[in-house]
């Protein structure tokens, strides 16, 4: 690593900020299904508000959902083009204005210049892919990592959630601009390509490529559709979307099946997956933990690599445009993403456009 790369060690996710536009809605998506906690909210006592925030979270995954309230908010304009999304993947850093130094040194395009707020943070924002932003944030050692600025802690109910972390960020762009968004993470914030696959079911067919920071904490699967006569989910991500943008975000557990009971009892509903996928898993893999009957019941995926293997399982999305939505995995030594799982994922979501498109007839 080299003495300008180390500015970006120890990276890890601070937060995802998603701009909404209804509040309650996905409180009540992010509370009650997937058992997140209430721990921060915009200060009632402000007056002349121009937005209004709620923080969501468990273990180290901190969701913070802003809502504008005046038209000239740029959140206003964002959900106008995109609907409920990822606006913000906010990344913690030990050094902002170094991080941020060096990645416009390498040709980042400035969104906000370094601002040190009274309490010691730091934070300073680039421009990402589409509109979304990376925002660095520097805290200092002794604040809490749930602290928002301008938003003040709220004791909640405990949370009954499994989840634990953000395993990694889905990321769908046109066709033509996978290569420079992998050569952006590479060159601009030192990430590594591990990971590259076409990937065909049917006539719909896709790249991807997978990049990760120096440390491991933060990874991102970016997917490019490869044009055919029948566009699949991916190329209607795009339209739906307008756009590039956060497809999935992949939350961890370390017990995949009391974790999907869990969010299936809260009312989290999940894509499903062909009964004769389990008919043939046991001569596809061994499987180290959890019984296939049980995975079968929950339309719970099996993969496997060097390194171990790994449980996944994607969320139906419930974004009025079928945009994003969630994964739950769980990792028994895999490093991998589940590349025999993606094709199942691509053939669920087409089953699932399928029906939706009928019922519509």
């Amino acid at each position: 690593m080299s003495s300008n790369e180390s500015v970006f060690h120890g990276m890890l996710v601070d937060h995802i900020r998603f701009y909404v536009d209804d509040i309650p809605a996905q409180l009540a998506t992010l509370v009650d299904g997937y058992g997140l906690q209430v721990y921060a909210r915009s200060n009632p006592a402000v007056e002349d508000q121009q937005e209004l925030s709620v923080a969501v979270g468990h273990g180290d995954i901190r969701l913070l959902l802003t809502e504008p309230l005046v038209g000239d908010h740029p959140g206003a304009a964002y959900v106008g083009a995109h609907g409920d999304g990822v606006a913000d993947i906010a990344l913690r850093v030990l050094d902002t204005e170094a991080a941020f130094a060096e990645a416009v040194r390498r040709g980042a395009e400035v969104v906000s210049e370094p601002f040190r707020f009274p309490d010691g943070m730091v934070t300073a924002s680039i421009r990402a892919f589409g509109d979304t932003v990376h925002t660095f944030v520097q805290r200092p050692v002794e604040q809490d990592v749930r602290t928002h600025r301008g938003l003040v802690a709220t004791g909640g109910r405990p949370s009954s959630s499994g989840l634990a972390e953000v395993d990694h960020f889905a990321v769908v762009v046109p066709p033509g601009e996978l290569d420079a968004l992998v050569a952006f993470y590479r060159d601009v914030l030192a990430f590594e390509q591990i990971f590259s696959e076409e990937i065909s079911v049917g006539a719909q067919a896709m790249n991807t490529k997978v990049v990760q920071s120096g440390s491991g904490a933060v990874t991102f699967t970016l997917i490019e559709p490869i044009p055919s006569e029948t566009p699949g989910h991916v190329e209607e991500f795009l339209v739906q979307h307008g756009g590039p943008g956060v497809q999935h975000i992949a939350f961890s557990t370390s017990d995949i099946v009391r974790t999907v009971r869990e969010l299936t009892e809260g009312g989290v509903s999940f894509m499903a997956t062909p009964d004769s996928y389990y008919d043939v898993l046991p001569e596809r893999i061994d499987v180290a933990r959890h019984r296939i009957a049980e995975l079968r019941k929950l339309a719970v995926l099996v993969d496997e690599d060097h390194d171990g293997q790994l449980f996944q399982i994607f969320a139906s999305s419930v974004h009025p445009r079928k945009t994003i939505f969630f994964e739950i995995i769980e990792r028994l030594g895999a490093r991998s993403f589940g590349t025999g799982n993606i094709r199942a994922l691509y053939r669920a979501a087409e089953q699932q456009r399928s029906q939706e498109v009928t019922a519509t007839v």
